[in-house]
């Protein structure tokens, strides 16, 4: 078991999904207005899939201060394929997704215990580079935040960040620059991320001149640019219109094809639609049920899942 203090002040102490979250001290269930008190059962959380293991988290604890956010869960996610994260505010869903990048270090008061392994290597080890980390392991956040340079300079901005284009002025005068494969690689991620053909013609154009549903597929595009291997969204779509989140919809489920997808999302017919499974998270940061998609919607083993997903409380 590991422990993780975070250093930075960047952030707030607590997200807005957590600020609600309860504080419980023993194992059992703690349930909140409208749910059914129940014992959680190991083999409601036991999912057996086939393939490879992208991601395996184990007895992973988070606390802010004094208040536990995340409580005992152990998951294994599968590679190449959508996990979708549901369960009513303030279960630890957000969290959760940021403990598999250590995003939750920017946080001052937060405390990490546990094992989070990616492709059989501990994360929370001691030496871990988390900007090699966070390469591997790409974000998406719930409001689009493209930066305030042109939609060629979004892309590009990783790559050039960790060396793996030069354009700058010294590689220019020396003959080293390497304007073909920016063009390349701002053309293919963009197109990954279904946005070329709309932004081709002005591509130095400002990002925010985008509309919101082409900015969130731009810090897609973004994310893909530095080719990681799994991206975490923390609800892309949720400040979207009906037209743009079908678009993020179709873009997730094309990504699954080469990258490992886990996203958080409050839309539950979202999460139907688009992954191959769901763990719900349900009050006082506990995974109470995970397994194929449309088993945890069609036939829940937990009452009080079913009740979640039946919409009696939430």
């Amino acid at each position: 078991m590991t422990e993780s203090m975070t250093t930075s002040t960047d952030e707030p102490d607590r997200s807005p999904e957590e600020s609600s979250s309860p504080s419980t001290s023993t194992s059992a269930s703690t349930t909140t207005t409208g749910e059914t008190e129940e014992e959680v059962q190991e083999e409601w959380r036991n999912y057996e899939f086939e393939g490879k293991t992208k991601i395996a988290v184990e007895n992973l604890d988070v606390y802010y201060g004094d208040e536990q956010a995340i409580r005992d869960v152990s998951i294994d996610i599968p590679e190449k394929s959508v996990t979708a994260l549901i369960g009513p505010s303030g279960c630890g869903k957000s969290t959760f997704l940021r403990a598999l990048n250590r995003m939750n270090d920017r946080i001052r008061s937060a405390r990490v215990e546990g094992s989070v392994h990616l492709d059989g290597h501990e994360i929370y080890q001691d030496g871990v580079d988390l900007v090699e980390l966070r390469k591997r392991v790409g974000m998406v956040f719930q409001s689009p935040n493209p930066f305030p340079k042109s939609i060629r300079d979004n892309v590009s901005y990783g790559p050039r960040k960790h060396g793996d284009l030069d354009t700058g002025l010294l590689a220019r005068v020396t003959g080293q620059a390497t304007p073909e494969a920016e063009a390349d690689l701002v053309r293919r991620s963009l197109e990954q991320a279904a946005l070329w053909e709309e932004v081709e013609d002005r591509l130095d154009d400002n990002a925010l001149g985008l509309s919101g549903g082409q900015q969130q597929r731009l810090c897609i595009a973004r994310c893909l640019a530095v080719d990681p291997e799994v991206i975490l969204m923390d609800e892309p779509a949720s400040a979207l219109d009906p037209i743009a989140t079908a678009k993020i919809e179709d873009l997730i489920r094309d990504l699954a094809e080469e990258y490992t997808v886990v996203i958080v999302t409050h839309n539950m017919q979202q999460a139907a639609r688009i992954s191959d499974q769901t763990a719900v998270f349900l009050t006082g940061g506990e995974l109470v049920e995970y397994g194929e998609t449309d088993q945890i919607f069609e036939n829940p083993q937990s009452e009080r899942v079913e009740d979640y997903v039946t919409g009696k409380f939430g």
